[in-house]
């Protein structure tokens, strides 16, 4: 169900035995919710600072379960599983997470002395956005952008996968994949039946 103000109470496996959901998507959305993938590639440390990472790019402080994003990381690059592609300046997918993790961790000991997971949540997001803004300090850094590794790997990566997680469906009112029922009024501040109704936004005074 949506923890979020914009579709209060709306929950999008509520329709899991509508018209709107096939045996193939009830599949993938059983996976997404019970089959969450152990650690089979990155080691504990990675595993950890990444956990650490993901919480302050996409911080879900009001669900009680959050939805995984590190085992699904994991398992892509378990699975050595990319988007087909990777620019040139850059390694190829399983040694690049390798490299910016480690520069990564490097960043916070040549900033703080610390582990990134031992900083508060405003140290970390300091040097998040400073690896954005492309300000390192960690020599770690030559062998790889430190903007696109941000940008393009852990940011972009993380929210995919938090975005393809039913729970995030029903906070962002998105009813599913448009197959087999598909949608038919696409006309502006349209919607069917079954869609998602927004709440009324709260008077600010």
């Amino acid at each position: 169900m949506s923890t979020g103000a914009r579709y209060p109470g709306y929950d999008v496996l509520a329709k899991w035995d509508s018209p709107s959901f096939d045996d193939t998507t009830r599949r993938v959305l059983a996976q997404r919710l019970d089959q969450v993938p152990p650690r089979r590639f990155l080691s504990e440390a990675e595993w950890n600072l990444l956990e650490a990472v993901n919480r302050r790019l996409l911080p879900q402080p009001d669900r009680p379960e959050p939805i995984p994003i590190t085992p699904w990381i994991d398992a892509m690059l378990h699975d050595n599983v990319g988007e087909g592609f990777r620019h040139p300046d850059m390694p190829p997918l399983r040694e690049c997470w390798r490299q910016g993790l480690a520069a990564l961790a490097d960043e916070a000991r040549c900033r703080h002395g610390r582990d990134f997971t031992a900083l508060g949540a405003a140290e970390q997001d300091a040097l998040l956005r400073a690896l954005a803004d492309q300000d390192v300090r960690s020599p770690h850094w030559q062998a790889l952008h430190p903007e696109r590794f941000f940008t393009h790997w852990l940011l972009k990566t993380a929210a995919g996968i938090y975005y393809a997680h039913p729970w995030a469906w029903s906070e962002i009112g998105f009813g599913g994949p448009a197959s087999p029922r598909g949608y038919v009024r696409l006309g502006f501040d349209s919607r069917d039946p079954w869609e998602a109704r927004a709440g009324k936004p709260k008077d600010p005074g």
